[in-house]
Protein backbone atom coordinates (compact mmCIF):
# COMPACT_ATOMS: atom_id res chain seq x y z
CA UNK A 1 0.00 0.00 0.00
CA UNK A 2 1.46 3.56 -1.09
CA UNK A 3 1.88 6.26 1.66
CA UNK A 4 1.12 9.77 0.79
CA UNK A 5 3.20 12.22 2.01
CA UNK A 6 2.01 14.48 4.86
CA UNK A 7 4.35 17.78 4.44
CA UNK A 8 2.65 20.67 3.23
CA UNK A 9 1.97 21.23 -0.31
CA UNK A 10 4.33 24.56 -1.61
CA UNK A 11 3.32 26.01 -4.80
CA UNK A 12 5.91 25.77 -7.26
CA UNK A 13 6.57 29.54 -7.60
CA UNK A 14 7.24 29.98 -3.96
CA UNK A 15 9.93 27.22 -4.04
CA UNK A 16 11.59 28.97 -6.82
CA UNK A 17 11.98 32.28 -5.50
CA UNK A 18 15.82 33.09 -5.82
CA UNK A 19 17.78 32.55 -3.01
CA UNK A 20 20.58 35.03 -4.66
CA UNK A 21 21.52 38.46 -6.90
CA UNK A 22 22.94 35.93 -9.18
CA UNK A 23 19.60 33.29 -9.20
CA UNK A 24 17.44 36.95 -9.89
CA UNK A 25 16.10 37.25 -13.34
CA UNK A 26 14.41 40.39 -14.37
CA UNK A 27 15.71 44.08 -12.85
CA UNK A 28 18.82 44.63 -14.13
CA UNK A 29 18.49 48.25 -14.42
CA UNK A 30 18.65 47.72 -10.07
CA UNK A 31 20.92 44.92 -9.63
CA UNK A 32 23.64 44.50 -12.21
CA UNK A 33 27.20 45.17 -11.05
CA UNK A 34 27.63 48.91 -10.34
CA UNK A 35 23.51 49.88 -9.49
CA UNK A 36 23.04 52.14 -6.25
CA UNK A 37 20.62 48.68 -4.93
CA UNK A 38 23.17 45.94 -6.17
CA UNK A 39 25.86 47.82 -3.97
CA UNK A 40 23.85 48.38 -0.98
CA UNK A 41 22.83 45.08 -1.10
CA UNK A 42 26.10 43.74 -1.06
CA UNK A 43 28.04 46.23 1.08
CA UNK A 44 25.55 45.96 3.76
CA UNK A 45 24.92 49.68 3.70
CA UNK A 46 20.89 49.65 4.33
CA UNK A 47 18.53 52.14 3.51
CA UNK A 48 14.68 52.23 3.52
CA UNK A 49 13.22 51.62 0.53
CA UNK A 50 10.05 51.04 -1.47
CA UNK A 51 9.79 48.62 -4.64
CA UNK A 52 6.99 50.09 -6.81
CA UNK A 53 6.20 47.77 -9.72
CA UNK A 54 3.68 45.25 -11.36
CA UNK A 55 2.34 41.77 -9.34
CA UNK A 56 5.34 38.53 -10.06
CA UNK A 57 8.18 41.11 -10.62
CA UNK A 58 9.91 40.22 -7.13
CA UNK A 59 9.43 42.75 -4.63
CA UNK A 60 8.74 40.27 -1.69
CA UNK A 61 11.44 37.87 -2.96
CA UNK A 62 14.41 40.88 -3.28
CA UNK A 63 13.42 42.14 0.25
CA UNK A 64 14.14 38.70 1.43
CA UNK A 65 17.52 38.26 -0.35
CA UNK A 66 18.21 41.37 1.09
CA UNK A 67 17.62 40.75 4.71
CA UNK A 68 19.47 37.07 4.28
CA UNK A 69 22.31 38.46 1.85
CA UNK A 70 23.04 41.48 4.85
CA UNK A 71 22.16 39.03 7.42
CA UNK A 72 19.52 40.99 8.96
CA UNK A 73 16.31 39.89 10.84
CA UNK A 74 12.86 39.33 8.48
CA UNK A 75 10.62 40.70 9.82
CA UNK A 76 6.76 41.00 7.16
CA UNK A 77 3.60 42.62 7.62
CA UNK A 78 1.23 42.62 5.45
CA UNK A 79 -1.20 46.40 4.60
CA UNK A 80 -4.29 44.08 4.39
CA UNK A 81 -4.36 41.89 7.51
CA UNK A 82 -2.54 44.50 9.87
CA UNK A 83 -3.00 47.56 11.69
CA UNK A 84 -1.34 50.27 14.24
CA UNK A 85 -0.82 47.56 16.84
CA UNK A 86 0.99 45.40 14.56
CA UNK A 87 3.14 47.76 13.68
CA UNK A 88 4.12 48.35 17.26
CA UNK A 89 4.40 45.07 18.35
CA UNK A 90 7.51 44.87 15.48
CA UNK A 91 8.94 47.74 15.81
CA UNK A 92 9.29 46.53 19.83
CA UNK A 93 10.50 43.39 18.42
CA UNK A 94 13.03 45.02 16.82
CA UNK A 95 14.35 47.51 19.21
CA UNK A 96 14.74 44.87 21.74
CA UNK A 97 17.25 43.27 19.26
CA UNK A 98 18.84 45.85 18.57
CA UNK A 99 19.13 46.53 22.73
CA UNK A 100 20.27 43.06 22.72
CA UNK A 101 23.40 43.85 20.17
CA UNK A 102 21.33 41.67 17.86
CA UNK A 103 21.42 42.20 14.16
CA UNK A 104 19.51 44.62 12.16
CA UNK A 105 15.70 44.56 11.31
CA UNK A 106 14.34 44.64 8.18
CA UNK A 107 10.55 45.62 8.48
CA UNK A 108 8.74 44.40 5.16
CA UNK A 109 5.45 45.94 4.39
CA UNK A 110 3.15 44.23 1.68
CA UNK A 111 0.54 46.28 -0.32
CA UNK A 112 2.04 49.58 1.73
CA UNK A 113 -0.33 51.40 0.07
CA UNK A 114 -3.56 50.40 1.85
CA UNK A 115 -2.40 51.60 4.90
CA UNK A 116 -4.00 54.55 5.55
CA UNK A 117 -2.26 57.72 6.60
CA UNK A 118 -2.10 57.40 10.59
CA UNK A 119 -0.81 54.12 9.78
CA UNK A 120 2.02 54.71 7.60
CA UNK A 121 3.07 57.87 10.06
CA UNK A 122 3.53 55.15 12.58
CA UNK A 123 6.58 53.94 10.92
CA UNK A 124 8.29 57.28 10.97
CA UNK A 125 10.25 57.71 14.54
CA UNK A 126 11.37 54.34 13.92
CA UNK A 127 12.86 54.88 10.33
CA UNK A 128 14.49 57.89 11.49
CA UNK A 129 15.83 56.76 14.45
CA UNK A 130 17.02 53.43 12.89
CA UNK A 131 15.05 51.09 14.73
CA UNK A 132 14.18 48.90 11.39
CA UNK A 133 15.14 49.59 7.87
CA UNK A 134 11.66 50.10 6.32
CA UNK A 135 11.24 48.13 2.95
CA UNK A 136 7.48 48.57 1.47
CA UNK A 137 6.43 47.18 -1.59
CA UNK A 138 3.09 48.26 -3.82
CA UNK A 139 1.95 48.08 -7.22
CA UNK A 140 0.42 51.89 -7.37
CA UNK A 141 2.42 54.80 -7.92
CA UNK A 142 3.72 56.18 -4.38
CA UNK A 143 3.51 59.34 -5.04
CA UNK A 144 -0.42 59.11 -4.95
CA UNK A 145 -0.52 56.37 -2.37
CA UNK A 146 2.19 56.68 0.67
CA UNK A 147 2.56 59.77 2.34
CA UNK A 148 5.19 62.92 1.96
CA UNK A 149 6.52 62.08 5.03
CA UNK A 150 7.21 58.72 4.45
CA UNK A 151 8.28 59.30 1.10
CA UNK A 152 10.94 61.53 1.77
CA UNK A 153 12.75 58.96 4.47
CA UNK A 154 12.86 56.00 1.58
CA UNK A 155 14.22 55.79 -1.89
CA UNK A 156 11.71 54.48 -4.20
CA UNK A 157 12.67 51.82 -6.72
CA UNK A 158 10.87 50.92 -9.91
CA UNK A 159 10.65 47.45 -11.06
CA UNK A 160 9.54 46.31 -14.34
CA UNK A 161 7.48 43.53 -15.74
CA UNK A 162 9.60 40.36 -16.81
CA UNK A 163 10.56 40.57 -20.31
CA UNK A 164 9.18 36.81 -22.06
CA UNK A 165 13.05 35.68 -22.63
CA UNK A 166 13.16 36.21 -19.00
CA UNK A 167 10.15 33.98 -18.04
CA UNK A 168 10.95 31.85 -20.36
CA UNK A 169 14.67 31.62 -18.17
CA UNK A 170 12.76 31.35 -15.16
CA UNK A 171 10.52 28.58 -16.63
CA UNK A 172 13.45 26.90 -17.92
CA UNK A 173 15.17 26.48 -14.65
CA UNK A 174 12.42 25.29 -12.83
CA UNK A 175 12.09 22.12 -15.21
CA UNK A 176 16.20 21.49 -14.38
CA UNK A 177 15.98 22.90 -10.63
CA UNK A 178 15.87 18.93 -8.94
CA UNK A 179 16.07 20.52 -5.22
CA UNK A 180 12.96 22.80 -4.79
CA UNK A 181 11.72 22.61 -8.74
CA UNK A 182 10.58 19.62 -11.07
CA UNK A 183 13.75 18.28 -12.26
CA UNK A 184 12.73 15.02 -10.41
CA UNK A 185 9.89 14.61 -13.00
CA UNK A 186 10.73 14.31 -16.49
CA UNK A 187 9.03 16.75 -18.42
CA UNK A 188 8.96 17.01 -22.08
CA UNK A 189 7.82 20.54 -23.65
CA UNK A 190 8.88 22.11 -26.81
CA UNK A 191 10.31 25.48 -26.85
CA UNK A 192 7.81 27.06 -28.62
CA UNK A 193 4.78 25.44 -25.82
CA UNK A 194 7.92 27.45 -23.39
CA UNK A 195 7.50 30.63 -24.89
CA UNK A 196 3.85 30.17 -25.31
CA UNK A 197 3.78 29.94 -21.01
CA UNK A 198 6.10 32.98 -20.97
CA UNK A 199 3.68 35.05 -23.13
CA UNK A 200 0.78 34.34 -21.22
CA UNK A 201 3.10 34.73 -17.53
CA UNK A 202 2.12 38.72 -18.91
CA UNK A 203 5.45 39.70 -17.26
CA UNK A 204 5.06 37.84 -13.92
CA UNK A 205 7.07 35.12 -13.06
CA UNK A 206 4.73 33.57 -9.89
CA UNK A 207 1.79 33.72 -12.55
CA UNK A 208 4.35 31.83 -15.37
CA UNK A 209 5.25 29.25 -12.87
CA UNK A 210 1.52 28.56 -11.76
CA UNK A 211 0.88 27.97 -15.43
CA UNK A 212 3.49 25.86 -15.77
CA UNK A 213 2.79 24.04 -12.77
CA UNK A 214 -0.85 23.08 -13.66
CA UNK A 215 0.24 21.93 -17.19
CA UNK A 216 2.57 19.21 -15.22
CA UNK A 217 0.17 18.39 -13.16
CA UNK A 218 -2.40 17.51 -16.07
CA UNK A 219 -0.35 16.07 -18.30
CA UNK A 220 -0.56 12.42 -18.71
CA UNK A 221 2.21 9.86 -17.32
CA UNK A 222 4.03 8.11 -20.02
CA UNK A 223 7.18 5.75 -19.90
CA UNK A 224 9.03 8.86 -21.27
CA UNK A 225 7.46 10.80 -18.04
CA UNK A 226 4.82 13.81 -18.37
CA UNK A 227 4.53 15.49 -21.73
CA UNK A 228 2.93 18.88 -22.21
CA UNK A 229 1.53 19.29 -25.71
CA UNK A 230 -0.13 21.97 -27.27
CA UNK A 231 -3.42 20.70 -26.78
CA UNK A 232 -2.89 20.69 -22.70
CA UNK A 233 -1.26 23.75 -22.95
CA UNK A 234 -4.51 25.65 -24.40
CA UNK A 235 -6.67 23.87 -21.89
CA UNK A 236 -4.55 25.40 -18.97
CA UNK A 237 -4.57 29.05 -20.85
CA UNK A 238 -8.00 28.98 -21.77
CA UNK A 239 -9.70 31.96 -20.36
CA UNK A 240 -6.30 33.38 -18.76
CA UNK A 241 -7.08 36.76 -18.20
CA UNK A 242 -4.32 39.90 -19.32
CA UNK A 243 -3.02 41.30 -16.23
CA UNK A 244 -5.17 44.59 -15.68
CA UNK A 245 -5.37 46.50 -12.41
CA UNK A 246 -8.98 48.50 -12.63
CA UNK A 247 -8.06 51.20 -10.08
CA UNK A 248 -4.54 50.56 -10.48
CA UNK A 249 -1.52 52.28 -12.63
CA UNK A 250 -1.66 49.81 -15.30
CA UNK A 251 -5.72 51.33 -15.49
CA UNK A 252 -4.29 54.63 -16.11
CA UNK A 253 -1.36 53.83 -18.12
CA UNK A 254 -3.57 51.79 -20.59
CA UNK A 255 -5.64 54.34 -20.92
CA UNK A 256 -3.36 56.84 -21.73
CA UNK A 257 -2.01 55.10 -24.12
CA UNK A 258 -5.05 54.75 -25.96
CA UNK A 259 -5.66 58.23 -25.77
CA UNK A 260 -2.30 59.50 -27.16
CA UNK A 261 -2.87 56.97 -29.58
CA UNK A 262 -6.04 58.72 -30.92
CA UNK A 263 -4.14 62.08 -30.65
CA UNK A 264 -1.43 60.96 -32.56
CA UNK A 265 -3.61 59.52 -35.18
CA UNK A 266 -2.53 55.60 -35.25
CA UNK A 267 -5.53 53.62 -35.68
CA UNK A 268 -3.54 50.28 -35.13
CA UNK A 269 -2.41 51.32 -32.00
CA UNK A 270 -5.61 52.88 -30.84
CA UNK A 271 -7.07 49.46 -31.44
CA UNK A 272 -4.45 47.50 -29.97
CA UNK A 273 -4.71 49.28 -26.69
CA UNK A 274 -8.66 48.95 -27.01
CA UNK A 275 -8.85 45.36 -27.12
CA UNK A 276 -5.71 45.45 -24.13
CA UNK A 277 -8.28 46.92 -22.01
CA UNK A 278 -11.31 45.13 -22.78
CA UNK A 279 -9.46 41.92 -22.94
CA UNK A 280 -8.42 42.94 -19.13
CA UNK A 281 -11.84 43.38 -17.63
CA UNK A 282 -12.26 47.49 -18.20
CA UNK A 283 -15.60 48.62 -18.51
CA UNK A 284 -16.36 49.32 -21.70
CA UNK A 285 -19.04 52.49 -20.65
CA UNK A 286 -15.80 53.49 -18.92
CA UNK A 287 -13.68 53.75 -22.40
CA UNK A 288 -16.91 55.60 -24.15
CA UNK A 289 -17.15 58.24 -21.54
CA UNK A 290 -13.04 58.47 -22.44
CA UNK A 291 -13.67 58.32 -25.96
CA UNK A 292 -16.12 61.20 -26.27
CA UNK A 293 -13.65 63.34 -23.94
CA UNK A 294 -11.22 62.61 -27.06
CA UNK A 295 -13.63 63.82 -29.91
CA UNK A 296 -13.54 67.51 -28.13
CA UNK A 297 -10.00 67.47 -26.43
CA UNK A 298 -8.29 66.20 -29.72
CA UNK A 299 -10.41 66.85 -32.74
CA UNK A 300 -13.21 69.35 -31.50
CA UNK A 301 -14.03 71.59 -34.67
CA UNK A 302 -11.52 70.04 -37.03
CA UNK A 303 -14.31 67.27 -37.44
CA UNK A 304 -17.83 67.74 -35.14
CA UNK A 305 -18.66 64.30 -36.70
CA UNK A 306 -16.25 62.53 -34.28
CA UNK A 307 -18.13 63.64 -31.32
CA UNK A 308 -21.46 62.73 -32.99
CA UNK A 309 -20.20 59.33 -33.74
CA UNK A 310 -18.27 59.11 -30.19
CA UNK A 311 -22.17 60.04 -28.40
CA UNK A 312 -23.31 56.62 -30.80
CA UNK A 313 -21.47 54.56 -29.58
CA UNK A 314 -21.55 54.96 -25.86
CA UNK A 315 -25.25 54.81 -26.80
CA UNK A 316 -24.74 51.86 -28.37
CA UNK A 317 -22.63 50.14 -25.44
CA UNK A 318 -25.30 51.30 -23.25
CA UNK A 319 -28.00 49.46 -25.01
CA UNK A 320 -26.09 46.28 -26.27
CA UNK A 321 -23.75 46.03 -23.34
CA UNK A 322 -20.30 43.35 -24.04
CA UNK A 323 -19.54 41.69 -26.00
CA UNK A 324 -22.08 42.81 -28.68
CA UNK A 325 -21.64 47.01 -28.13
CA UNK A 326 -17.43 46.44 -28.27
CA UNK A 327 -17.56 46.71 -31.73
CA UNK A 328 -18.64 49.95 -32.31
CA UNK A 329 -15.86 51.02 -29.42
CA UNK A 330 -13.38 49.84 -31.85
CA UNK A 331 -15.43 51.99 -35.22
CA UNK A 332 -15.47 54.74 -32.97
CA UNK A 333 -11.54 54.80 -32.16
CA UNK A 334 -10.54 53.57 -35.33
CA UNK A 335 -12.68 56.99 -36.68
CA UNK A 336 -11.39 59.45 -34.21
CA UNK A 337 -7.43 58.41 -35.13
CA UNK A 338 -7.98 58.96 -38.65
CA UNK A 339 -9.83 62.29 -38.48
CA UNK A 340 -8.29 65.67 -38.62
CA UNK A 341 -7.26 67.01 -35.13
CA UNK A 342 -7.47 69.98 -33.40
CA UNK A 343 -6.95 71.20 -29.93
CA UNK A 344 -7.98 74.62 -30.06
CA UNK A 345 -11.09 74.59 -28.26
CA UNK A 346 -9.40 72.77 -25.88
CA UNK A 347 -6.78 75.34 -25.21
CA UNK A 348 -9.27 77.88 -25.87
CA UNK A 349 -11.66 77.35 -22.92
CA UNK A 350 -8.55 76.50 -20.62
CA UNK A 351 -7.15 79.88 -21.14
CA UNK A 352 -10.55 81.27 -20.78
CA UNK A 353 -10.62 79.42 -17.46
CA UNK A 354 -7.23 80.57 -16.53
CA UNK A 355 -8.00 84.31 -17.13
CA UNK A 356 -11.45 83.89 -14.83
CA UNK A 357 -9.39 82.42 -11.70
CA UNK A 358 -6.88 85.37 -12.11
CA UNK A 359 -8.49 88.27 -13.31
CA UNK A 360 -11.00 89.99 -11.38
CA UNK A 361 -15.10 89.41 -11.64
CA UNK A 362 -15.62 92.10 -14.74
CA UNK A 363 -19.26 92.76 -14.83
CA UNK A 364 -21.41 92.20 -18.28
CA UNK A 365 -20.87 95.04 -20.69
CA UNK A 366 -24.38 97.55 -20.05
CA UNK A 367 -24.93 96.88 -24.12
CA UNK A 368 -25.69 93.18 -23.86
CA UNK A 369 -27.39 93.05 -20.99
CA UNK A 370 -30.86 91.94 -20.99
CA UNK A 371 -33.92 94.81 -20.02
CA UNK A 372 -36.86 92.94 -19.00
CA UNK A 373 -38.01 96.19 -17.38
CA UNK A 374 -38.41 100.05 -17.59
CA UNK A 375 -36.30 100.48 -14.89
CA UNK A 376 -33.65 98.39 -16.33
CA UNK A 377 -34.22 100.51 -19.45
CA UNK A 378 -33.70 103.25 -17.64
CA UNK A 379 -30.31 102.56 -16.68
CA UNK A 380 -29.15 101.63 -19.57
CA UNK A 381 -29.48 97.75 -19.57
CA UNK A 382 -29.08 96.85 -23.38
CA UNK A 383 -28.68 100.77 -24.47
CA UNK A 384 -26.85 100.71 -27.83
CA UNK A 385 -27.21 97.31 -28.50
CA UNK A 386 -27.01 96.01 -32.08
CA UNK A 387 -28.82 93.00 -33.26
CA UNK A 388 -26.34 91.08 -35.48
CA UNK A 389 -29.29 90.10 -37.83
CA UNK A 390 -29.54 93.35 -39.33
CA UNK A 391 -26.17 93.75 -40.63
CA UNK A 392 -24.77 92.21 -43.67
CA UNK A 393 -23.91 88.87 -43.54
CA UNK A 394 -24.95 89.11 -39.77
CA UNK A 395 -21.90 90.34 -38.14
CA UNK A 396 -20.79 94.03 -37.13
CA UNK A 397 -17.39 94.73 -37.43
CA UNK A 398 -16.21 96.62 -34.37
CA UNK A 399 -18.52 95.30 -32.15
CA UNK A 400 -17.32 93.83 -28.87
CA UNK A 401 -18.92 91.37 -26.33
CA UNK A 402 -16.55 91.24 -23.81
CA UNK A 403 -16.07 93.30 -21.00
CA UNK A 404 -13.70 96.12 -22.11
CA UNK A 405 -10.79 95.28 -19.92
CA UNK A 406 -10.07 92.31 -21.97
CA UNK A 407 -11.96 93.49 -24.75
CA UNK A 408 -8.42 93.09 -27.03
CA UNK A 409 -8.03 89.53 -26.33
CA UNK A 410 -8.20 86.38 -27.94
CA UNK A 411 -8.82 82.76 -26.89
CA UNK A 412 -9.59 80.34 -29.80
CA UNK A 413 -6.90 80.14 -32.69
CA UNK A 414 -8.47 77.46 -35.37
CA UNK A 415 -6.11 75.44 -36.73
CA UNK A 416 -5.39 74.98 -40.52
CA UNK A 417 -6.53 70.93 -40.46
CA UNK A 418 -10.31 70.08 -41.76
CA UNK A 419 -13.35 71.81 -41.06
CA UNK A 420 -11.69 74.45 -38.58
CA UNK A 421 -9.73 75.57 -41.63
CA UNK A 422 -12.66 77.20 -42.89
CA UNK A 423 -13.48 78.50 -39.51
CA UNK A 424 -10.37 80.20 -39.46
CA UNK A 425 -10.96 81.45 -43.09
CA UNK A 426 -14.07 83.17 -41.66
CA UNK A 427 -12.64 84.33 -38.62
CA UNK A 428 -9.79 86.26 -40.55
CA UNK A 429 -12.50 87.77 -42.52
CA UNK A 430 -14.09 89.36 -39.64
CA UNK A 431 -10.84 90.56 -38.35
CA UNK A 432 -10.44 92.19 -41.11
CA UNK A 433 -13.74 93.86 -41.28
CA UNK A 434 -13.26 94.99 -37.57
CA UNK A 435 -9.55 96.29 -38.91
CA UNK A 436 -11.39 98.39 -41.60
CA UNK A 437 -14.21 99.55 -39.51
CA UNK A 438 -15.03 103.00 -38.17
CA UNK A 439 -16.85 101.92 -35.12
CA UNK A 440 -15.19 100.54 -32.33
CA UNK A 441 -17.59 99.53 -29.15
CA UNK A 442 -15.08 100.99 -26.65
CA UNK A 443 -13.17 104.14 -27.13
CA UNK A 444 -9.31 103.55 -26.68
CA UNK A 445 -9.51 100.04 -26.49
CA UNK A 446 -6.57 99.17 -29.31
CA UNK A 447 -4.61 100.78 -25.96
CA UNK A 448 -5.89 98.56 -23.50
Amino acid sequence: MSSVSNAPYTPLADRMRPQTIDQFFGQSHLLKQGKPLREAITSGTLHSMIFWGPPGTGKTTLARMIAQTCEANFATLSAVMSGVKDIRACVEKARLEQQGGGPRTILFVDEVHRFNKAQQDAFLPFVEDGTIIFVGATTENPSFEVNNALLSRTRVYRLKSLQPEDLGAVIKRALNNTEVGLGDTPVQIEDELIELIANAGDGDARRALTLLEIAVDIAPETDQGKIINRQILDEVLQGQVARFDKKGDQFYEQISALHKAVRGSSPDAALYWLGRMLEGGCDPLYIARRVVRMASEDIGNADPRALRISLDCWDVIQRLGSPEGELCLAQAVVYLACASKSAAVYQAFNSVLADIRKLPNYDVPMHIRNAPTGLMKEEGYGKDYRYAHDHPEGYIPGESYLPEQISQNRYYSPVERGLEKQIKQRLDYFQSLDDNSAFRRYDGSDDS
